[in-house]
């Protein structure tokens, strides 16, 4: 019996201790795929990295583009282009505008009455429509019958007391936010697609020609009166309220800036420019390229499987519509090779686009002590369940890497604009207002990221020029600002000056 007790003892050890190493081994490939997943997220960390100096560098390099591009067509991925506005809204503008803005997956119809000086903005009324996602790769007669048609319907609800006045056309300010090389404050010929559109048969062509052959088609009386970027737009709405605004970036879906340059500073081979002494840039600077962007495997991943590869390497790395997809090729990277979700790889996880910016925000703000809603999205978006508290401060983190390097890289090239512009630095006994209109729903909507970028930008230029600079929301700018160039280059205006004269 002895011996059989004995026997059976050392069977009963021999099992405790093989499931001790069982369960050692399990602890310690779990402790390698954590090890894994965590050297992932430092290597991440290490590669988009924004330290103050590398930052400057990436302004110097934007103010070098920006005299590159102005001094000869091509010379730089930042096109540069003429916008032909030159006069910029004053607070005196009167009458009923109408503004139609075409930007990303919505675009939105407004309609403004101006008061003048005194009253401003009497009244707004506006519209938004979805642009249906067969549109955006359609033909062009398609994508602009159906604009004119929502615009014909919107002109339809018109009230009494906002028609135009009698004998005037009603005219319109077009924002069209994409690479136009333009001929004219009514006219220019699309140079490429962004933000997802791909209308083969549109390139090349005059926007406003084929905008306003459609209005004819839907039996819509409209004179475009001004065609303007979304930069453009939104540095005319921040000027009608701010007269030292200086510049504009959107900070949205995509990405862009414009700015006010001295015609003095504008090459001759521009051809004969206006004797205001200023015209707005719409640089498209989303195109900027340099060898000082921390570029990730994720961006250069991103970029190759893009519609646009080589193209828009910055509005990649710092807007909207690409945040929540390079946190979706982290994480990806991590489920593949350190197992961070489970021994499988969750299929929605392999989904390109599936994770959005705003998604990627809500985590990004969780402030609850079980980050409650970063669950909640892994699991609706991504259909990952049962992730425990340390992988979501994980995530969290992963959030916060590439928000921060976005925003500070935003925050970088306005200090390219300010340097071209010689607003850097103080001059001896001037303290010049340099008022930046900002807009977007990137800007707006995800604060960490508006913080990051007002704070840094701070850092870059010091206290001192700091208390000279400010960043004003211009709250639907890129919509109100088409309608008040449209006031401000009416051709109702040059009439009334000439019966006067």
């Amino acid at each position: 019996m002895r011996k059989v007790a004995v026997g059976a003892a050392v069977v009963c050890a021999a099992a405790v201790c093989a499931a001790a190493a069982v369960v050692v081994r399990q602890r310690m490939k779990s402790s390698r795929k954590w090890a894994r997943a965590m050297a992932i997220v430092k290597e991440l960390d290490d590669k988009c990295g924004t330290p103050l100096g590398k930052l400057r560098q990436v302004a110097d390099a934007m103010t070098v583009e920006m005299h590159a591009g102005l001094a000869s067509e091509g010379g730089s991925k930042l096109k540069m282009i003429i916008s032909y506005v030159d006069n910029l809204p004053t607070g005196d503008e009167k009458g009923l505008f109408y503004a139609l803005d075409l930007g990303g997956t919505n675009f939105r119809v407004l309609r403004v009455k101006l008061g003048g000086r005194e009253k401003r903005v009497v009244k707004q009324e506006f519209e938004e429509v979805s642009t249906p996602p067969e549109l955006m790769t359609g033909t062009s007669a398609q994508l602009f019958d159906y604009i004119a048609e929502a615009l014909a319907k919107f002109v339809a609800t018109e009230s009494e007391d906002l028609h135009p006045e009698p004998n005037k056309q009603r005219e319109l300010g077009f924002t069209f936010s994409f690479p136009v090389k333009q001929t004219s404050i009514a006219s220019g010929t699309l140079i490429r697609w962004t933000k997802g559109f791909n209308i083969e048969d549109a390139v090349g062509k005059d926007v406003v020609q084929e905008l306003t052959k459609a209005m004819h088609r839907k039996g819509l009386d409209m004179c475009v009166t001004a065609l303007v970027n979304d930069t453009v737009g939104t540095l005319a709405g921040g000027r009608y309220y701010h007269p030292d605004v200086i510049a504009s970036v959107i900070l949205g879906t995509g990405t862009n800036a414009a700015y006010v340059e001295r015609t003095s500073a504008i090459p001759k081979w521009h051809g004969p420019l206006p004797k205001s002494g200023e015209m707005v840039i719409n640089m498209e600077w989303g195109n900027f390229r340099s060898s000082h962007l921390p570029l990730t495997e994720y961006d250069i991943a991103l970029d190759e499987e893009s519609l646009n590869p080589g193209e828009q390497i910055y509005e990649k790395m710092i807007s909207g519509m690409y945040l929540g997809e390079i946190v979706r090729r982290v994480l990806c990277k991590m489920a593949e090779e350190a197992s961070f979700f489970g021994d499988t790889v969750p299929p929605k996880l392999k989904t390109r686009f599936v994770l959005r910016t705003p998604d990627m925000s809500a985590m990004h703000h969780d402030t609850s002590p079980d980050l409650k809603v970063v669950a909640t999205k892994l699991k609706d978006v991504l259909g990952i369940t049962n992730t425990s508290l340390k992988m979501r401060k994980v995530i969290v983190e992963i959030c916060d890497i590439v928000a921060s390097r976005a925003a500070c890289l935003a925050a970088a090239g306005i200090l390219g604009i300010l340097k071209k512009l010689g607003r850097d630095t103080l001059k001896q006994g001037e303290k010049q207002k340099s008022v930046i209109a900002l807009d977007g729903g990137l800007y707006e909507h995800y604060a960490k990221f508006r913080d990051c970028l007002e704070f840094t930008l701070k850092e870059l230029v010091g206290d001192e020029v700091a208390e000279t600079i400010m960043m004003e929301h211009s709250m639907d700018g890129s919509g109100i600002g088409a309608a008040l160039l449209a006031a401000s280059h009416s051709p109702y205006l040059q009439e009334e000056d000439e019966e006067f004269y």
